[in-house]
This record gives C-alpha cells, sequence and structure tokens, in this order.
C-alpha cells in the first residue's frame, strides 16, 4: 500500500489524492534536469509537485506547473504552500492544450509524460488518464513544446526505452533534435528501462551516458545514483 506522504531532506511531499505517486523516474527527472542559466521553467503534468518542488531546490528560476487533473492539482497546490520556495512555484489547473500562460516562453520544458499506448487501461479514469497517452500524445506534447519554448530553450523528459527511436522520430519533424541521451539500468545484469532526453532546436552530435541504480542487492545503491539523489532522498 502507498503512502500517504513521502518525506524528503527539505520538503515532504503528500499524494494520498494525486494520481501520480512520488516514483523513481520522477525523482530522477527532477535530479539530473539541466538547470544551468534557467530562468523560466514549465513543467508539464505536474501531478503532487514533486519536480517543480525539486527544481526549485536546485535553482532560482520562476516554475510555472500544469496539472489537468483537479485532485492532483489540489494536492501539487498543498505541497508547494508548504515548501521553502513557494514564492517561485505557480500551479495552474489546466491541460497542456489549454495552456495560456503570463509569460510567452520558457528557457526549460519538462514533463514526466503519460506513456503507455498499448497496454491494458485501469478502470479508474483518473489513472488512465494519468498513464496512457490519449489524454497527452507526443504531437500535442511537442507542438506545445514549439509554442512555449524560448529559441535557446531545452526541452527534458523520461520515457521508457522502447519509445525511444519513435519519439525522436517525431521530434525531429517538429525541428527538436536529440542532444543528450541518459540511459538508465535498474540493475548491472538488467535492460535498460528508461531514458532521460534532452532536445533543443540546435543540431549537434547526441551525447549518451548510462546510470545504473543498484549494485544487485535491493538498496545497495551505486555511487552514482547517490551522488545524484543525496541532496532529496533522506536514506543518502
Amino acid at each position: 500500500m502507498t503512502n500517504n506522504y513521502f518525506s524528503f531532506k527539505q520538503f515532504t511531499i503528500c499524494q494520498d489524492k494525486s494520481t501520480f505517486k512520488v516514483g523513481t523516474d520522477g525523482v530522477l527527472l527532477g535530479a539530473v534536469a539541466d538547470i544551468s542559466g534557467v530562468r523560466s521553467i514549465l513543467d508539464i503534468g505536474s501531478g503532487t509537485g514533486l519536480i517543480s518542488i525539486m527544481l526549485a531546490q536546485r535553482c532560482e528560476a520562476k516554475i510555472t506547473s500544469i496539472e489537468p487533473d483537479r485532485e492532483s492539482f489540489i494536492q501539487a497546490c498543498e505541497n508547494v504552500s508548504r515548501c521553502e520556495w513557494n514564492n517561485r512555484i505557480i500551479v495552474e489547473n489546466t491541460d497542456l492544450q489549454n495552456f495560456n500562460p503570463e509569460q510567452d516562453k520558457f528557457d526549460l520544458i519538462i514533463t514526466n509524460p503519460p506513456y503507455f499506448s498499448d497496454s491494458l487501461k485501469s478502470p479508474d479514469p483518473r489513472k488512465s488518464a494519468a498513464r496512457h497517452n490519449d489524454s497527452l500524445t507526443t504531437d500535442e506534447i511537442l507542438e506545445g513544446v514549439l509554442k512555449f519554448m524560448k529559441d535557446d530553450g531545452h526541452l527534458q523528459l523520461i520515457i521508457p526505452y522502447v519509445e525511444e527511436n519513435v519519439f525522436i522520430a517525431d521530434a525531429h519533424k517538429y525541428g527538436l533534435y536529440c542532444n543528450n541521451i541518459l540511459k538508465i539500468k535498474p540493475l548491472p545484469t538488467s535492460e535498460i528501462r528508461r531514458l532521460i532526453l534532452t532536445f533543443s532546436r540546435l543540431r549537434k552530435k547526441t551525447v549518451e551516458s548510462f546510470l545504473t541504480i543498484e549494485h544487485g542487492r535491493r538498496h545497495e545503491f551505486t555511487e552514482e545514483y547517490i551522488n545524484l539523489t543525496k541532496d532529496f532522498y533522506l536514506k543518502f
């Protein structure tokens, strides 16, 4: 049974109302995101507000966080209001398709998107919308990025490994090029399960790197994973 809250070193995430719970994907994206020189961030599909709060801890940027699910939006607002960086995070109850920001463009657009396209849907419509890409398609994400990202800005997202080639090809059609790929394995003997991809309008050679989360036994974490997340996880 999922806990109703998750405590980090500098903030706590309540998650009893949200369809998206705290998970490794969100923590990794929040920890890895390239925030160098970033002054404005758009977080698409904030869920509990986890990624927005992590980024606020890491940098001085102003963050706009959008969430279409009403209960998740309420929870994100509660979590943001309790964190010490709440003056730099705005949470809006809207989807990307109807988003109308006060500012036109963002330096960084970040998302942990719904990505299950062919799997069995949950009977809970809120969970189904949060996890399946018929609520936010790849084309809608990329159209939103073109509309809201600055010319020199970048997009970062985490997706399953099996979605890599299709997403990169789709992004290319929108004039967005994959500059960086972080390939993530749960264990040294595991196949790659997740990718954190970075896109921009600049075409250049793609840099690839790898991250393994655990050595082999459960909760025996690699030094690289510990270094990435030690500012957040209590256990590190």
